[in-house]
């Protein structure tokens, strides 16, 4: 039996979605699912990640674990609204996959409006399993944004397009503090 390079297999997923069509996914929670449409051609390397964990079901058991709202970040000059999901990995906790090169809005011409989902990151290319839904348009997560002080925005690579009043209702759990003291637990997440 001949093994495959990790790297080929974690590139199945835009090799198969390679005339650039539009793939969906759902996203189960709770209180209903939303569907997310991504775009191999217009954000690549970031859709391939996204589509790699979906693909091998390690979203399956996804949290979805910071609400930020405007009421909740005092201190910050640029405030954002966003509901964060993913495997919510801890700093000695190492990453299921390789981290993925940052694709910025200036590369993939997309924008963080309401519904985008981006990849959640520290410094630029650290992104692998966390993602946030953009609650409303929000430029300062763009690149040249001041959200982040580096400039390089965050790697928006779709787009809620189903079940947006979801997203909103978890939003709507927001509290005082950004990050949930009871993570709510999400999945599966699937391919459409």
């Amino acid at each position: 039996m001949q093994r495959r390079p990790l790297l080929a297999l974690a590139a199945l997923p835009l090799l198969a979605s390679a005339a650039g069509s539009a793939v969906r996914t759902r996203v189960t929670t709770p209180g209903g699912a939303f569907v997310i449409e991504v775009n191999p051609s217009v954000a690549p390397r970031t859709v391939a990640n996204y589509l790699a964990y979906v693909d091998a079901h390690q979203l399956d058991r996804a949290w979805v674990y910071r609400l930020v709202s405007l009421a909740n970040q005092p201190q910050s000059a640029h405030k954002i609204e966003v509901v964060q999901w993913g495997l919510n990995l801890k700093d000695d906790a190492p990453p299921l996959r390789p981290a993925i090169a940052h694709e910025t809005t200036q590369q993939t011409g997309l924008r963080h409006r309401d519904g985008t989902v981006s990849m959640a990151r520290g410094a630029p290319g650290t992104a692998t399993a966390e993602f946030f839904i953009c609650i409303g348009d929000q430029p300062e997560l763009d690149f040249g944004g001041r959200r982040n002080p580096d400039g390089q925005g965050f790697a928006a690579f779709g787009q809620v397009v189903q079940g947006m009043d979801v997203v909103r209702a978890l939003h709507a759990e927001a509290g005082p503090g950004q990050w949930l003291k009871q993570p709510l637990a999400i999945g599966p997440v699937t391919r459409v």
